[in-house]
């Protein structure tokens, strides 16, 4: 698909078998005569065979990398480290469907306030972010440590009031 940045109108959609540069070099030939204005710049996800086409049918036109693609390479480390404390998160968190279970037959208030934490728990767990502009496994740090201090504060408040 070849589009126009600043609008974003479909300049060109086509599905091809493979992504050559030969059916590129075809594909972009194709945009660049349909054209009524100078191209005068070309943005990509940088696969190496869109950079050649690129290069053979707009040679001298600038050609930058996807500023959402450039972001995800330089922070790949930082995404495989946020990735991996998540993962160690969930396990810690892991369990909520057996106190469900234990909850299905009470209809207290305070197996509907447990259900509800069990839910919140359910739901932070499978929020993800979209990498690089969201860190999944720092929200879902950040949303354990809500519910846990929820938790502790409706304990805390529990033994004040039942301690007058």
């Amino acid at each position: 698909m070849v589009r126009e940045c600043l609008c974003g109108e479909v300049l060109l959609a086509r599905s091809l078998l493979s992504a050559t540069e030969e059916s590129l070099r075809g594909l972009l030939g194709e945009v660049v005569e349909g054209l009524e204005v100078p191209v005068l710049g070309v943005i990509s996800d940088g696969q190496h065979p869109i950079r050649r086409a690129v290069a053979g049918v707009l040679p001298g036109v600038p050609h930058q990398l996807c500023q959402f693609h450039y972001l995800r390479e330089a922070a790949k480390e930082v995404y495989e480290a946020d990735r991996h404390a998540k993962k160690e998160l969930k396990k810690r968190v892991r369990g909520v469907r057996p106190i469900e279970q234990e909850l299905e037959s009470r209809e207290d208030p305070e197996a509907e306030a447990v259900r509800g934490y069990c839910l919140a728990v359910r739901s932070a767990i499978t929020d993800d972010g979209r990498a690089p502009l969201s860190a999944s496994g720092i929200k879902l740090h950040e949303r354990i440590e809500a519910i846990e201090a929820s938790i502790e504060h409706v304990v805390g408040a529990k033994r004040g009031f039942q301690e007058n």
